[in-house]
């Protein structure tokens, strides 16, 4: 029987090569990590606010950060988010997406991010954030490695361990995601999974 020929594997040339490092985030840093808090406006979308003729919300999500979220929570670890609005949307995609670790309506993200990482039991080395804007930066000052999408604001990158190549709501989240799992020796395990034909 023919062997199925594999598609060769970016290397760490490939996604990583895309995604700016912009400060130390070694191995063993990341191997910490096992919760990632995600911002929503500007990380989990595009930042646009939809407003219909009725006054009700709804935003849209990239399918390639919902993967990103499965992906990594394939490998044991947890995801939150973490909103200074609240929308119906967010709670469905959430539940979608199997995130039960849900803030929403905090202007003042601090004291929710602590009682997340209190129910969750993960001291702040063990956390990674995701933030656009300037309320995430409390968070991102307070965990172990600080995430930034590629158009987050200028004081937010410069607090950022890693910057995606991509903007936020377009897959910043499933980069970000690849980029740990790559650095941390566990992409190649997912990979086997699809290789054959394990979801």
């Amino acid at each position: 029987m023919a062997k199925t020929k594999r598609p060769a594997s970016p290397a760490a040339g490939g996604q990583a090569k895309a995604s700016k490092v912009v400060a130390k985030g070694d191995v063993d840093r990341l191997s910490a990590i096992k919760l990632l808090v995600l911002d929503v406006d500007g990380v989990l979308t595009d930042g646009r606010i939809n407003i219909d003729s009725d006054g009700r919300q709804f935003k849209s999500f990239d399918v390639r950060d919902g993967a990103g979220i499965k992906y990594w929570q394939r490998t044991g670890r947890q995801v939150a988010m973490l909103s200074g609005r609240s929308c119906p949307s967010v709670t469905f995609r959430a539940a979608e997406l199997g995130v039960s670790v849900v803030r929403q309506n905090f202007k003042d993200k601090l004291p929710a991010y602590e009682s997340i990482l209190a129910e969750l039991k993960c001291r702040p080395g063990q956390v990674a954030v995701m933030g656009d804007d300037l309320p995430d930066l409390p968070l991102m000052l307070r965990c172990g490695f600080a995430i930034a999408p590629a158009d987050a604001a200028p004081e937010v990158k410069a607090a950022a361990a890693l910057v995606t190549a991509r903007p936020g709501g377009q897959g910043a989240v499933r980069e970000a995601v690849e980029h740990i799992l790559r650095a941390t020796g566990q992409w190649a395990g997912l990979l086997e999974r699809y290789y054959r034909g394990i979801r």
